[in-house]
């Protein structure tokens, strides 16, 4: 423990600020520690230039290092889920952890939480520091059922693995052993490069991996060795595989073709899984084909089944037309990477001959040029699907020299005016088939609040994101202790507003318990200190699920009754030190607020903080039962009330000293053994600001044969704002900025160790009831239409505080009100259900079913366009998330264009699946193709290729195919504003 002065402090400040900005190095050891831990550190070294007003004080000591908040509470060895870092946990490395430890020591009981640094991204290499380290099982090929579960870093190579697995498993060193990763019920890959690391062998979470002994013959469980020459197969055995071991979904359809496609790029050849085919079976229906799951890459094969089943994009790559596209000096594109992968991936699907495909190509190349997505972390699917629209975009550009355009405004010109420069503009600088299918043009108006100036821009946009129309709740816990000191506190689960205030949580409370609202204050309490002391006013938003929230009720609305003030009492333990000067203490218990006169005596404060806590304070000194206590209360009125006895005198709470050894155990601390912080109650100083004597001020005068049970220290209350009066009535007096509440101000009670031991009742004190909301369930949310949702979207809105407009007229940012509207949609309209919330202290998914029509989806009224044309859309494929946040899962159902069933997508595992099924809550972006673009109209180039013969040049109209057809025989004619782009 930290026991030098300031100038110690000042050298932790400066060292670990330092050390916090060490770069991160690959190999490096970095150290997680309790944000909360830390910030009390900071509060205790004065880290911050504009927070040194507790610095060096030892009553915000934040003791020894505790990571308590970070681990899970039946499994101390693992870190809770989804953590985040600086809002739960700070890193810091290995040489700042060692000081704090050295400073500070390690909690009883817990292990340092250190991880690795490593390199993640498979072609862009960035390091990032490895939080959570990846649970891998392990088991004997002998007994696969049989598996010890190990963790590793994803930097750890195979060879590391063997050796941990020969270790656990005892296998002798002269016995020659071989890997398996074993991902599928029948599916196994051979790990034979010892040198790879985890991330390049593609080993995820739950990964099965399985280690074979070789025979005493010679030969191996699994087949022979296959020779590793340049021309031989990558594989070093073969699975044995029983043809009765081979099933999947389509339990009702015989004789299916079980072959998996080994799709891998040529450079990773040893992570290739083996084809299996059975003679006889028939083909795969094509597109009804499954994506294997490389670890937790379940976002990917959602994202792209439901492009694959996205007809008119999947027949511009099964016809090959966009290797005629390929742009390969796009500097925004990937040099048509992406889009040839892509369409590998599109055709080994289409092709009939699997059930299933190994996309790891498809997502080498996306990690490549993405680096978020090159791990094996879960990811969103939309994001995916933002960033691989995009890059298919660019990579199929037919604009090789983009042309600078400048924009303009609308300037009172007409919408429909305005649009098709805004549309033609775009199309000088995107033209590809993403743009044909999927670009669509909305109006965006912006007004200044000051100036009143009127902004109209038309912008494409590739999706549409939609906000969901709910009153945004959030269920808090918390626990009400009330103004009777002998009413147990009481737990309650309150529903409040997410972007609520702290008044919204004391008007949920008070309809549970009938307090007043007005007549309570929320407190965060943490390690026995108040963390915070919220003001009404503040944002719930800073209330994290896991903080220990503490409502006090209070006898008056404090900010309307200036004759009493509100103290923070907090409870130490005093412990005496034979090499300092002065004693050190430790906080205990639950921390209190108390509401005082302004002017009341010492002995009145005393006897009012021990009734405070008769409920499990023992008073008498042969230690009676508490009850005897609680009836003298009951006998003198005290019910709640807060206030102090008329006689202030504390004589039936005070101890008897009856005997030498009662004496001597209820000794106090003296005078040069307790703390003494120039805020402190006493002093050396005392004379010259008007105070009383040390033993008077620190409440240790006896009065007959009575001794006090505690002392008590006003700390950081300053000696100039508390004033005492030299007189027999030993009057306190506050001063008017003691209204103010402030969790670095409080009042200290000291217990002596054998005091406390004789007279608290710890069990007493942390006894809590729970109210009959805390087992409550609340009803399921109702739900609510996609149109709801497209009205929200396209409802006047005011922008926030942190993302201003700049005004052209005011010349400084504004928070404008801003509306958008829909002018022209797109053949195929994705719609994204904004279902994630993300702020500073929360993260949270809403699960609200989005009810949306199958088919016959009609945007007509949204479209402010008056020639908008045709708009009617059917669902052809939705992406669906299971689960909170940071993790998951997510499936895919989409619309065969062959057959025009459904079919459900689910990694490796396709089934049919039915129109029911598809509108859940887990519905998270949806695909809808317009019906005058489905196969057959001639919509389309390629359809109309496949149906007429037709040249495939042809424009692409917003109103109808007839005007379309006019537009091409009257290139010239003024219709032709009607159509949107060529190709």
């Amino acid at each position: 423990m930290a026991e030098g002065g300031v100038a110690d402090l000042e050298i932790q400040r400066a060292e670990i600020a330092a050390l916090l900005k060490t770069p991160l190095r690959k190999g490096d050891i970095w150290y997680l520690v309790d944000s909360r831990w830390f910030k009390q550190w900071k509060k205790y070294v004065g880290f911050d230039n504009w927070d040194k007003y507790q610095m060096g004080d030892q009553n915000v000591c934040p003791g020894c290092v505790d990571n308590s908040g970070l681990l899970k509470d039946d499994d101390p060895q693992s870190l809770k889920e989804h953590l985040i870092d600086e809002l739960d946990y700070i890193l810091v490395p290995t040489e700042g952890w060692n000081k704090l430890v050295s400073w500070y020591g390690l909690m009883d009981g817990q292990d340092p939480i250190a991880r690795k640094v490593v390199e993640q991204g498979m072609f862009v290499k960035h390091c990032k520091v490895e939080v959570y380290l990846t649970e891998l099982k392990l088991c004997e090929n002998e007994n696969i059922n049989n598996t010890v579960t190990r963790r590793f870093s994803k930097a750890d190579t195979i060879d590391k693995i063997e050796k941990e697995m020969r270790k656990i498993f005892s296998i002798p060193d002269e016995r020659e052993t071989r890997l398996w990763n074993r991902y599928m019920s029948n599916t196994y890959e051979p790990l034979n490069k010892p040198d790879s690391t985890m991330q390049d062998a593609g080993l995820y979470h739950g990964q099965v991996l399985v280690i074979e002994q070789k025979n005493d013959d010679g030969t191996w469980p699994r087949g022979p060795s296959t020779p590793k020459s340049p021309g031989a197969s990558n594989f070093s055995a073969l699975p044995k595989i029983s043809p009765s071991s081979l099933s999947n979904n389509y339990n009702s359809i015989s004789n299916r073709n079980m072959k998996n496609s080994n799709y891998c790029m040529p450079s990773y050849p040893t992570y290739k899984s083996y084809d299996y085919q059975e003679p006889g079976r028939c083909n795969e229906q094509p597109g009804l084909c499954g994506l294997s799951n490389l670890g937790n890459t379940c976002f990917m094969n959602s994202a792209i089944q439901c492009l694959s089943n996205t007809p008119p994009l999947t027949e511009f790559f099964l016809n090959d037309k966009y290797q005629e596209e390929l742009n390969y000096d796009n500097p925004l594109g990937m040099r048509g990477e992406i889009a040839k992968c892509y369409a590998e991936l599109i055709k080994q699907i289409w092709s009939g001959k699997y059930s299933y495909v190994t996309p790891r190509a498809f997502k080498t190349q996306v990690g490549r040029f993405a680096p978020q997505f090159s791990g094996y972390q879960q990811q969103d699917s939309q994001e995916l699907l933002a960033f691989l629209l995009d890059g298919l975009h660019e990579d199929l550009n037919r604009i090789r020299k983009k042309p600078y355009i400048q924009l303009k405004d609308a300037e009172g010109r007409p919408d429909k005016v305005v649009a098709e420069e805004a549309w033609e503009n775009h199309i000088k600088r995107n033209d590809s088939i993403i743009v044909d299918i999927f670009h669509g043009l909305f109006k965006s108006t912006l007004v200044c609040p000051e100036c009143f100036k009127v902004s109209v821009t038309f912008d494409p946009f590739c999706y549409l994101t939609l906000p969901l129309p709910l009153k945004k709740e959030r269920n808090l816990e918390v626990c009400l202790v009330r103004l009777d000191p002998l009413i147990k506190p009481m737990q309650y689960k309150v529903t409040v507003p997410k972007m609520g205030t702290i008044m919204d949580l004391c008007r949920a409370l008070s309809a549970l318990s009938d307090v007043p609202a007005d007549r309570v204050i929320v407190t965060d309490v943490y390690n026995h200190r108040f963390h915070r002391i919220f003001a009404a006013d503040e944002n719930l938003s800073s209330i994290m699920e896991r903080d220990d929230i503490y409502i006090f009720e209070m006898p008056v609305n404090r900010l309307e009754d200036n004759d009493q003030v509100v103290i923070p009492v907090y409870l130490r333990e005093l412990y005496r030190q034979t090499t300092y000067s002065h004693s050190s203490g430790s906080l205990f218990g639950l921390p209190f607020l108390i509401a005082v006169p302004r002017n009341l005596t010492e002995e009145k404060l005393y006897n009012f903080l021990l009734r405070r806590m008769c409920r499990f304070v023992k008073t008498s000194a042969d230690c009676e039962e508490i009850e005897g206590t609680v009836q003298c209360f009951k006998e003198d009125g005290i019910n709640g009330l807060n206030g102090v006895h008329d006689e202030g005198s504390p004589s039936e709470m005070e101890t008897d000293e009856q005997d030498d050894e009662s004496s001597q155990d209820q000794e106090l601390p003296s005078e040069n053994e307790n703390s003494q912080s120039e805020d402190s109650v006493g002093g050396d100083n005392d004379s010259e600001n008007g105070i009383l004597s040390d033993d008077i001020c620190k409440g240790q005068q006896t009065t007959g044969h009575k001794k006090q049970l505690f002392t008590f220290q006003f700390i950081n209350f300053g000696n100039s704002d508390l004033i005492y009066i030299k007189d027999d009535t030993r009057q306190i007096q506050f001063d008017d900025r003691h209204l103010r509440l402030d969790e670095r101000s409080y009042l200290a009670l000291d217990w002596d160790p054998e005091v406390k031991k004789r007279h608290f009742d710890d069990n007493s004190a942390e006894d809590c009831e729970k109210h009959e909301s805390v087992e409550y369930k609340p009803q399921k949310k109702a739900f609510v239409k996609l149109k709801d949702c497209i009205e929200l979207f396209t409802t006047k809105e005011k922008l926030g505080a942190e993302d201003p407009w700049y005004c052209p007229y005011c010349k400084k940012h504004q928070q404008a009100t801003k509306k958008l509207d829909l002018w022209y949609l797109p053949p195929v309209l994705v719609v994204h259900l904004k279902r994630f919330s993300y702020s500073r202290y929360m993260r949270d998914k809403l699960d609200t079913l989005v009810d949306f029509p199958i088919n016959d989806l009609d945007m007509l009224e949204f479209l402010i366009n008056p020639n908008a044309g045709p708009s009617c859309y059917n669902l052809i494929a939705v992406s669906n998330h299971y689960g909170g946040m940071g993790g998951g899962h997510y499936t895919a159902f989409a619309k065969n264009k062959d057959d025009g069933k459904w079919y459900y997508f689910d990694d490796s595992s396709v089934s049919t699946a039915s129109e029911e099924q598809i509108v859940s809550k887990a519905a998270y972006v949806l695909f809808y193709q317009r019906k005058d673009t489905i196969s057959g109209t001639g919509y389309f180039a390629l359809d109309r290729e496949s149906t007429k013969g037709a040249s495939a040049a042809v424009g692409i109209p917003i109103d109808s195919d007839e005007d379309c057809n006019e537009n091409e025989q009257e290139n010239d004619d003024i219709e032709n504003e009607n159509c949107m782009h060529t190709y």
